[in-house]
C-alpha cells in the first residue's frame, strides 16, 4: 500500500462520487484529509467514513467558484495541519446539450466549476507547497477533453484547459519539487453520470453509446481513479510530473 503518513491532503471536491473515493484512499494510507465540498453534509460524512486510528480528518465545506472562499479554507487547514502537502482538485459539473443549444449561463458555470476553482486551489496552495519544499498536485480533467466529445463542447474546453494549465504549471514548480499531473477519467459511475444518463432519452443514448465505445465495454467505479490519483500522489511518482494518465477502460489510446 502506498505510505502518506505525515502528509496532508486538500480533497477539492471530496463529498461524492470520484472525490469520495480519492479521500478515503489518501485516508487508507495515512494522510490527514480535508474534505472540499459546497455541500457540507457530503463533506461531514466522508470524513466520518475515513476516521480510523492515527488518521486526521477536516471536513470543509466551500463554494470552490469563489476566490475569497477558497483562500479562507486553505488558511484553515494550514492552520490545522500545519501544511498541504497534496492538492486533489476533483471539482466537476457537466450538462450534455449540442453547442447551438447551450446558452451563456451554462458556459459560466461549466468554466467556473470546471476551470476557475483549479485556477483559485492552485492560486492559494502552491505559496505553501513552496515554503515547506514540495508537494503533488493532481488534477482531475476528463477524456472529453483529450480527444473531445459531442454534447459536452463547453466542459471539454474547460477539462481540456486544465489539462494545459496543469502542463504549465508542472514546469513552473518543478524546480520547488512539486510535482504536477492530470488523471483522466472516461466514463465513472458516480452520481453526476447518473443524472446525466436520465437527463433525456437522447443523453441517455449517448451514454450507452459511450459505454459500447469502451474496450471494457463499462463505466469506471469511483475507486479505479482514486487508485491512480493515489499513485501520483505518494513517493512512486517522485519523478513524474506533467503527465495525464487516462483511466478510461482504452476508451481513448493517445
Amino acid at each position: 500500500m502506498m505510505e502518506l503518513k505525515e502528509k496532508s491532503a486538500l480533497i477539492c471536491g471530496g463529498g461524492g462520487g470520484i472525490g469520495r473515493a480519492i479521500a478515503l484512499a489518501l485516508a487508507r494510507a495515512g494522510a490527514r484529509i480535508a474534505v472540499a465540498d459546497i455541500a457540507k453534509e457530503n463533506a461531514e460524512k466522508v470524513c466520518t467514513e475515513a476516521k480510523a486510528p492515527g488518521v486526521d480528518t477536516m471536513s470543509c465545506p466551500v463554494d470552490l467558484t469563489k476566490k475569497a472562499e477558497v483562500d479562507r479554507m486553505v488558511a484553515e487547514i494550514v492552520g490545522r495541519f500545519g501544511q498541504i502537502n497534496i492538492l486533489v482538485n476533483c471539482q466537476g459539473w457537466d450538462r450534455l446539450e449540442p453547442f447551438v443549444e447551450s446558452n451563456e449561463e451554462t458556459w459560466e458555470k461549466l468554466l467556473a466549476i470546471n476551470f476557475k476553482s483549479v485556477l483559485y486551489t492552485a492560486k492559494a496552495v502552491l505559496p505553501h507547497m513552496i515554503s515547506s519544499g514540495g508537494g503533488k498536485v493532481v488534477n482531475i480533467a476528463s477524456d472529453a477533453g483529450r480527444v473531445g466529445s459531442s454534447w459536452e463542447a463547453v466542459y471539454a474546453g474547460s477539462k481540456g484547459a486544465v489539462i494545459a494549465f496543469s502542463k504549465t504549471i508542472a514546469r513552473e514548480v518543478a524546480r520547488y519539487k512539486i510535482n504536477v499531473n492530470v488523471v483522466c477519467p472516461g466514463l465513472t459511475e458516480t452520481p453526476l453520470l447518473q443524472a446525466v444518463r436520465t437527463q433525456s432519452e437522447q443523453t441517455g443514448r449517448i451514454i450507452e453509446a459511450v459505454t459500447k465505445a469502451t474496450p471494457f465495454r463499462r463505466p469506471a467505479q469511483p475507486e479505479e481513479i482514486a487508485e491512480a490519483v493515489l499513485f501520483f500522489a505518494s513517493p512512486a511518482a517522485d519523478f513524474i510530473t506533467g503527465q495525464t494518465l487516462s483511466v478510461s477502460g482504452g476508451l481513448t489510446m493517445v
